[in-house]
């Protein structure tokens, strides 16, 4: 079995990222899964330059040190000791199984030996690696200085950016997701909490950082979030799934490059199973096609697909204050079966949502975006892209260059939709009188990325 590796288009860099395997000890139960994801990340030709490792390597969760000292002993040097650290450095992220509290970020410091140029009382857990042109900062989003679990600290991050404002590229690692992954979500526990998550993500975006990764969460999960993309890699042998039906044991292979980040998932047999190219172009204006109003046609038709990226773009009048009853922009139907894609606008506040519902006689999940002022002109593009899973919906308005995955709970996404070959504008399936748009000029444009 041989990987090949996805490598930058001119100069660049590529590595590897997984994280979760919650081993070190012998004969534990995740020992046997741990070494099949390194087993296939062994075969990935020519091997990465570097590893992201987002956390929580070992079980940890004891309060005997001399025990935990004992589980990082071998996993560095029995479970990883396949790998040359001195020619493909491995770099980590604090975790939950490993930081848990004074003791714990010692001994971390003290095994690990990472760079000590933190935040003060975070030497050694906190740090930053500059590689040429790539800035890697790591943060810990658990500092029991701060409140332990769910909190980060934003002013030396902050600090760190502006410091290396000439890397060409900027990534982010941590333990803690910023933003729910595949419907887990829990403040403080899950994701970290929103007094700071907040603060935390803007200075992202401010800095125009290319990715957040992250793990904790037991997936692979992509998200885009004001253009900054939030990874989720937790797939490196722990055996419990998140959901356990979908998700998998996973690591990933990744490059940057000038035109931008591309990454390839694969499991434990080699498989590729998911794949991204980042950031998303679309088509020229004259590729655009206008959909008729009323019922019409599909433009987009076909089977599940994770390689299928549509974008729509809508323009009209929002109705006036006080229309709080769904109103459809678009409706993608079969005669008979209740519409497996429905996209308007629902509530007082008219909030835009997506339903998708790929299995008859199954409750259809929503996607959520932000409301869409009334009466008002609104312009806004909406991608439905099925190789990003449930994060792939996503929108952004105006004048706004940078795409938001909408809000969602659903651990899949448009991958499982057979694109039905009717569509309805500006009303249901079910005629004039079904979720008709109460607003004036609505027009909508389709093409196929």
């Amino acid at each position: 079995m041989v990987i090949p590796a996805i490598l930058p288009r001119g100069p660049g860099h590529h590595f590897v990222l997984y994280g979760d395997s919650c081993s070190g000890i012998p004969g534990h139960q995740h020992q046997g899964t741990f070494a099949a994801v390194n087993a296939a990340v062994r075969q990935v030709v020519p091997p990465p330059e570097f590893i992201l490792f987002p956390g929580d390597e070992v079980a940890g969760l004891t309060a005997d040190p001399d025990a935990l000292r004992a589980q990082w002993r071998h996993w560095l040097d029995r479970e990883m000791g396949w790998l040359d650290r001195t020619t493909i450095p491995l770099w980590h992220t604090t975790g939950n199984h490993t930081t848990y509290d004074t003791m714990s970020e010692d001994v971390f410091r003290d095994v690990l030996g990472m760079p000590r140029n933190g935040p003060p009382g975070q030497e050694g857990l906190s740090y930053w690696v500059r590689r040429g042109d790539l800035l890697l900062v790591f943060v810990h989003t658990l500092w029991s200085g701060l409140g332990g679990e769910g909190h980060v600290e934003t002013d030396w991050l902050r600090s760190v950016l502006r410091q290396h404002a000439d890397a060409r590229y900027r990534l982010v690692a941590g333990h803690h997701p910023v933003h729910p992954v595949n419907g887990f979500s829990g403040a403080y526990q899950r994701e970290i909490g929103p007094a700071c998550g907040a603060a935390f993500w803007d200075t992202l975006v401010q800095a125009d950082v290319t990715a957040y990764v992250c793990s904790h969460i037991l997936a692979f999960d992509v998200q885009v979030h004001l253009g900054v993309l939030q990874i989720c890699t937790a797939g490196a042998g722990t055996e419990h799934r998140m959901p356990e039906e979908i998700e998998y044991l996973h690591a990933v292979q990744a490059s940057l490059d000038a035109e931008g980040l591309r990454y390839q998932v694969f499991d434990i047999g080699g498989r590729i199973r998911e794949r991204l190219s980042w950031p998303i172009a679309l088509p020229s204006d004259d590729r655009w096609l206008l959909v008729r109003s009323g019922e019409s046609e599909a433009l987009v038709t076909g089977t599940p697909s994770a390689d299928r990226v549509v974008a729509f773009r809508f323009v009209g009048q929002a109705a006036p204050a006080g229309s709080s009853a769904a109103q459809t922009l678009l409706s993608a139907f079969q005669p008979g079966v209740q519409s497996p894609l429905w996209i308007g606008m629902r509530g007082p506040e008219q909030t835009l949502t997506v339903i998708l519902g790929p299995e008859p006689g199954r409750s259809p999940h929503y996607w959520i975006g932000p409301p869409v002022l009334p009466d008002t002109a609104f312009d806004f593009q909406l991608v439905i892209h099925t190789g990003m899973g449930p994060g792939g919906i996503m929108c952004r308005f105006g004048a706004e260059r940078r795409w938001t995955s909408l809000l969602a709970a659903s651990p899949w996404g448009a991958e499982r939709l057979s694109w039905p070959d009717r569509w309805s504008i500006g009303r249901g399936q079910g005629g004039d009188d079904d979720r008709p748009f109460q607003g004036s000029g609505l027009f909508v444009r389709v093409t196929n990325c």
